[in-house]
């Protein structure tokens, strides 16, 4: 029988405070970084046979944790972390952040990606629910990606060939396959003109976003273009309502922050919270942006 730490890097009893972005403070058992995708294939292999439960973590930034210990492995794909470049077309391993990633394709010329800049994600994650900012998504400039399906086989679809829409994708629908790699077709431009853009987007999202506290970015989708989700919070008079340390920001509504060590359920119940406040209020149904995990 193979061990867990043949499959790549195997750390015992993990903190997970950092591994979140809304710093809740769990544990798992086990979290597991593979190497390559052959050590990927092979710990699905062993998961199967040895009915051991994990799931793909990104870099926890749209992600709520349970508050007890995970009693089984979390798959952090860190490792896989390449970039590669045809041309204007970009072949990213699903562990690079997309953040690091929009800065990077300046240095080749390539544009494109100046919304991603302020994604505190994975190239993995913002594929699985289409990751967007300013109007712009993950989707608009993706080709195709490769995935692992659940029977551990290598797969490969064209974005034609892939459902997605608003904060979705067929991927978030179907969690069972893993990403593993992405390719961009991006345009080539001028690098000043883009890290201009990008440093007008930060100063905005300085003064307009909770960046100084932990969050996990927009907590609910906007109903529609005209109806932000944080004009029906605000509307509701919950801007500084708290539950424990979770709190609805008061420079945006749709930011729920720690403010100091918020667990997975105060964060849970100031959703529910807000959900029911906003429907009494407007008779609309906001939708979770982020996922829960529960264990």
């Amino acid at each position: 029988m193979k061990k867990l730490g043949e499959f790549g890097i195997l750390e015992e009893n993990v903190n997970l405070k950092k591994y979140n972005t809304y710093r809740i403070d769990t544990t798992t058992r086990y979290m597991l970084h593979p190497t390559s995708i052959e050590q990927l294939q092979e710990f699905l292999e062993y998961a199967k046979e040895y009915h051991t439960s994990f799931f793909v973590i990104g870099n926890g930034s749209n992600v709520i944790l349970s508050d007890t210990m995970y009693d089984g492995v979390i798959l952090k794909l860190d490792q896989l972390n390449n970039i590669t470049y045809h041309d204007n077309e970009v072949e990213v391993t699903s562990g690079v952040m997309i953040n690091s990633l929009a800065l990077q394709i300046l240095d080749h010329g390539l544009v494109g990606l100046e919304w991603a800049s302020g994604i505190p994600g994975t190239v993995g994650g913002s594929i699985f629910g289409n990751a967007e900012a300013y109007k712009t998504s993950t989707f608009d400039c993706l080709k195709e990606v490769t995935f692992l399906d659940k029977a551990g086989h290598i797969e490969t679809l064209t974005k034609e060939n892939i459902s997605y829409g608003y904060r979705t994708s067929y991927f978030k629908e179907h969690p069972e396959n893993i990403i593993l790699s992405a390719t961009f077709s991006l345009e080539y431009g001028d690098k000043e003109e883009a890290i201009k853009k990008i440093q007008n987007r930060r100063e905005r999202r300085v003064s307009t976003q909770p960046l100084e506290l932990p969050s996990a970015g927009s907590v609910f989708r906007n109903p529609s273009v005209d109806m932000p989700s944080w004009r029906l919070i605000d509307g509701a008079g919950l801007k500084g309502y708290r539950i424990g340390d979770a709190m609805i920001s008061e420079k945006h509504a749709n930011f729920i922050v720690n403010v100091g060590s918020a667990t997975g359920k105060n964060i849970r119940d100031l959703i529910e919270y807000s959900k029911k406040k906003v429907k009494e209020k407007y008779d609309i149904d906001l939708v979770l942006e982020q996922e829960y995990k529960d264990w």
